[in-house]
């Protein structure tokens, strides 16, 4: 029997999926069976959410595998604070691994392309993902994760992979995580039937898609630009004013000085942090990949 504990947000709860409460923590445990699963995420947690109140519970529980996606919900916030978040993450890997643990992480996909929104909306949120992810590539490096780069991942941009609200995946793209996930505990010796990648049921219709955008997709907008839209104002003032003075875009940035160390500040992005190239997103090296063949906003 293998013990799987699942940490993390709403992702991993399951929203999206067509089977209520199963997402692609339940699917991975299906394709590991027999496995007992204990699913300890819950909507809208941050990473210093997982850390204090689901990794008490997921040690309790004595697990032999452990699912990390979390990050999001800390990058549409006001107070976003890297040092915090990789100081929260550096503890919890780090516990995990202590008890031999197997752990699996993940990097996060970039929202903005999933929403298709302008480059100057996008760029702000695009680089606190990108803090997000050299965090945890730098945690993967330093203890052996398994890792799965799903912000490199071109297929997880298919906008069929996602449910109406473009945040959560649909069932197609919960099995494609699951699939990913097995993969990698599959390498490390442990026997895996990866989930068939087709969903088995049926896609919302349009009317019930547009009901959730007039009710509860409303709501959860609201919600989230009460506490963030001031923050996002100010940053995307910051990006007209970097692009009028010329000396590029402001903002946050991370950047790995040497192999497994980070180092973040707040003042500055990266020169040359995306670009054109034949229609393509071209990102900074080594961020999403150089050519997703994902089309620009």
């Amino acid at each position: 029997m293998i013990r799987i504990v699942a940490l993390g947000d709403s992702v991993t709860v399951g929203l999206g999926d067509s089977v209520p409460g199963r997402g692609w923590a339940g699917l991975l445990a299906e394709s590991l069976a027999p496995a007992e699963l204990t699913n300890l995420a819950t909507c809208g947690a941050r990473v210093h959410d997982v850390v204090h109140d689901q990794l008490p519970r997921a040690l309790a529980l004595r697990p032999s595998v452990v699912t990390v996606l979390v990050g999001v919900n800390d990058t549409l916030r006001s107070d976003f604070r890297p040092a915090e978040i990789a100081a929260d993450l550096e503890h919890l890997v780090t516990r995990l691994s202590a008890d031999r643990v197997t752990v699996v992480t993940a990097t996060l996909p970039d929202p903005g392309l999933m929403l298709r929104i302008p480059a100057l909306l996008r760029r702000p949120l695009a680089r606190r993902i990108h803090v997000i992810n050299t965090i945890v590539a730098g945690l993967s490096h330093r203890h052996g994760t398994a890792h799965l780069d799903l912000a490199r991942h071109p297929a997880l941009y298919e906008p069929r992979m996602w449910s109406v609200d473009r945040m959560h995946p649909s069932e197609r793209g919960h099995r494609s995580l699951a699939r990913l996930a097995a993969a990698e505990l599959g390498a490390r010796g442990l026997a895996v039937r990866p989930p068939a990648p087709e969903p088995t049921g049926a896609e919302p219709s349009a009317w019930a898609s547009a009901f959730w955008l007039a009710t509860a997709g409303t709501a959860w907008l609201a919600r989230r630009c009460w506490d963030f839209l001031p923050a996002f104002t100010v940053l995307i003032a910051r990006e007209l004013w970097a692009q009028a003075d010329g000396d590029g875009v402001a903002g946050e940035f991370a950047q790995r000085a040497t192999a497994g160390d980070l180092h973040v500040a707040l003042e500055r992005d990266e020169t040359g942090h995306e670009g054109r190239h034949r229609g393509r997103v071209v990102p900074a090296p080594g961020e999403r990949g150089h050519e997703l063949g994902v089309p620009h906003p």
